[in-house]
């Protein structure tokens, strides 16, 4: 009976563990998006995480909301500094999250300050 239990045991564990591999590694689509970065903030009761937003037209109609994992922090910083401006982001989307991840399955691994393509035109 206890071998059985252990085996059943070991099966889960090996399967959580193959599931959060997957999530961390797998992505379903990656890419770029541009637009002005309208909030930025960390947040969350016991688990705090990185959630933005990027508003990609004039209207403020289209938001792309996103996270940022905390062992990106050249990411964070920027993104800190960049708060108001025109970005381009460049994002990994997800499969799944966990809660500790984020609030999106889009998550930003690049971020660089853009010209606006609405504004200060030449």
């Amino acid at each position: 009976m206890k071998r059985i239990l252990g085996v059943i045991l070991a099966t889960i564990l090996i399967m959580a563990v193959l599931w959060y591999t997957f999530l961390y590694y797998a992505t379903y689509s990656d890419g770029y998006r541009t637009g002005e970065l309208i909030k930025f903030s960390s947040k969350g009761v016991l688990v705090k995480t990185w959630e933005g937003e990027i508003s990609q037209g004039i209207s403020g109609a289209q938001i792309f909301s996103f996270s940022v994992m905390d062992h990106e922090k050249e990411v964070i910083e920027k993104l800190k500094e960049y708060q108001g401006q025109y970005v381009k982001l460049k994002y990994e989307e997800k499969f799944g999250t966990f809660f500790f991840w984020g609030d999106t399955k889009y998550f930003i691994t690049e971020v660089s300050k853009e010209q606006s393509p609405h504004f200060n035109r030449e």
